[in-house]
């Protein structure tokens, strides 16, 4: 194995609500998609969208995909070149319907960073 992240799978129950989220709020668009999985367009890393159910399945009915979950447990940081711009992306993705968390502002380091969640309350970042 090398050291290096190829792909980044958010897992939940409702993989209908998180791919219009996806798609519709934040901009992805669809590589592929089956009723369980998404894949998005994304330079870099590969991103996806996975069902609990079928994770739960192929990993032999594994107890963490069974457990409800328990606050924040990643964060997907998503790039701007200005400070406008973060403005700009998070009063727009807030009216798409993100969950607002902290408007932006700068940081202690220099940093202009604003703070939504997705609907399964996940917490990321939008940041120059």
């Amino acid at each position: 194995m090398r050291a290096e992240i190829n792909l980044i799978t958010i897992v939940t129950d409702d993989i209908v609500v998180m791919t219009n989220f996806y798609r519709d709020v934040l901009g992805f668009t669809i590589q592929s998609e089956s009723p369980s999985n998404v894949e998005f367009n994304n330079e870099g890393v590969r991103f996806s969208i996975c069902s609990k159910q079928i994770m739960s399945d192929i990993t032999d009915g594994h107890s963490s995909f069974k457990e409800a979950k328990k606050g924040q447990s990643f964060e997907l940081a998503f790039p701007c070149e200005t400070p406008k711009e973060v403005e700009n992306s998070y009063k727009d993705i807030i009216k798409k319907g993100a969950t607002p968390i902290k408007e932006p502002s700068e940081m202690p380091w220099g940093q202009t960073t604003a703070f939504f969640a997705d609907p399964d309350g996940n917490i990321h970042e939008i940041f120059c």
